[in-house]
């Protein structure tokens, strides 16, 4: 479908290639037992995922800051469970989560396997939200750096996914136009309409059982590539 429009591809990192609600639990695994944090991990995480996933939309809208994020995310998540725990321990859990996220290497099913396939024939690149000081490490720890030529970051950009301007840094980095372009990710609409309003084509990693739309195609698995490249 794209095989002769299409020289670039730009890919999410979290949920994306990346495993991060794998990776994330085995972080918090970590950090909570090492900090004598007396929580059951499944009861944790339950609470603690949409709770994440609804500040990171707030952090994409300009809601919240970067500290706010971290700090708020796990106070509201304890506060639900009814765990006391004091400011100070939230403040070092957050910032070892920070540090442990990266050591943790796993990656969505087939995501090598289609890095593979796709390189000899594109130029492949990454578009993020996520915060530059651990995704590189991410890249680096699950020996998938080398596959992209340019990463363009929120931070490195100024804004965040959907913003126009994170894409329109990310094209002109990669030195390409919107038309020969393509984005690969989880979110409809960070990454998908985000994309779409700058005029790159989409294809919707559907990672996160979202409802069926007319945007884009939508995939299930990262080998359903092979069928559109």
């Amino acid at each position: 479908m794209f095989k002769s429009l299409v020289t670039d591809i730009f890919f999410d990192l979290d949920h994306t290639l990346w495993d991060f609600e794998k990776n994330s639990a085995l972080t918090f695994q970590k950090i909570l037992l090492r900090n004598s944090v007396s929580v059951d991990l499944k009861d944790f995480l339950e609470v603690y995922i949409p709770i994440n996933f609804e500040f990171w939309k707030y952090y994409r809208e300009g809601k919240i800051s970067k500290e706010e994020l971290r700090f708020q995310r796990l106070k509201i998540t304890f506060d639900t469970l009814g765990y006391t725990i004091s400011k100070e321990l939230i403040f070092i859990l957050s910032d070892q989560y920070i540090e442990n996220l990266s050591s943790f290497n796993h990656l969505l099913p087939n995501t090598t396997e289609v890095l593979d396939y796709l390189k000899p024939n594109y130029k492949l690149h990454i578009i993020t939200n996520g915060f530059q000081e651990i995704q590189d490490k991410k890249l680096q720890s699950s020996k998938i750096h080398n596959y992209f030529d340019h990463i363009i970051n929120s931070e490195m950009a100024g804004v965040k996914k959907p913003n126009p301007k994170i894409f329109e840094l990310a094209l002109s980095k990669a030195k390409v136009l919107p038309h020969k372009s393509l984005m690969i990710g989880d979110s409809l609409e960070a990454d998908i309409l985000g994309a779409r309003a700058v005029g790159l084509h989409t294809l919707h990693f559907n990672a996160n059982n979202e409802p069926e739309h007319e945007y884009c195609d939508m995939i299930h698995d990262l080998s359903e590539i092979k069928l559109y490249l």
